[in-house]
């Protein structure tokens, strides 16, 4: 993390650093044996996101910034002896293609579970650009490699 002035700046490193602890690379991949069952309109969610306790949101917010694209929400949390949090999601398809595969394919996490989640992430991401997710087989395929993830 660097501070121009009293200006936050995120360093590749630190981003790094910062989503091997914090961050996720997952996906939502529908049973496609429950049929209409379930609540979710899409059949696959790939989703890259960092929570953060809410006093450190700040750190969200830059990295949105940096990045240029994603979402923040609030999550609230009734777990007793939790604290609220805050989310960036990054969810639509072209920027985890685009902006966030490229950038972690660059500057590489360091802890190997983080690794391998990215190495999984970034393979139903290539499936899904072949249109995989769009067959009964293609969607049992994924949850098969979905469920590797940590």
């Amino acid at each position: 993390m660097l501070y121009e002035g009293s200006t936050l700046m995120l360093s590749p490193d630190y981003i790094v650093g910062l989503v091997d602890g914090e961050g996720s690379f997952t996906a939502y991949v529908r049973d496609p044996d429950k049929g209409g069952k379930t609540k979710r309109r899409v059949y696959v969610e790939p989703r890259f996101y960092i929570k953060l306790i809410e006093k450190d949101k700040d750190i969200l917010y830059k990295l949105k910034d940096y990045f240029r694209c994603g979402s923040i929400y609030f999550q609230r949390d009734k777990r007793p002896n939790h604290q609220q949090c805050y989310r960036y999601e990054v969810f639509n398809w072209g920027d985890l293609q685009k902006i966030i595969i490229p950038f972690f394919s660059k500057h590489r996490l360091r802890f190997v579970s983080k690794k391998k989640d990215f190495q999984i992430f970034c393979d139903i991401m290539e499936r899904l650009q072949k249109g995989e997710h769009k067959t009964i087989q293609g969607l049992k395929n994924l949850r098969q490699i979905k469920a590797k993830m940590h």
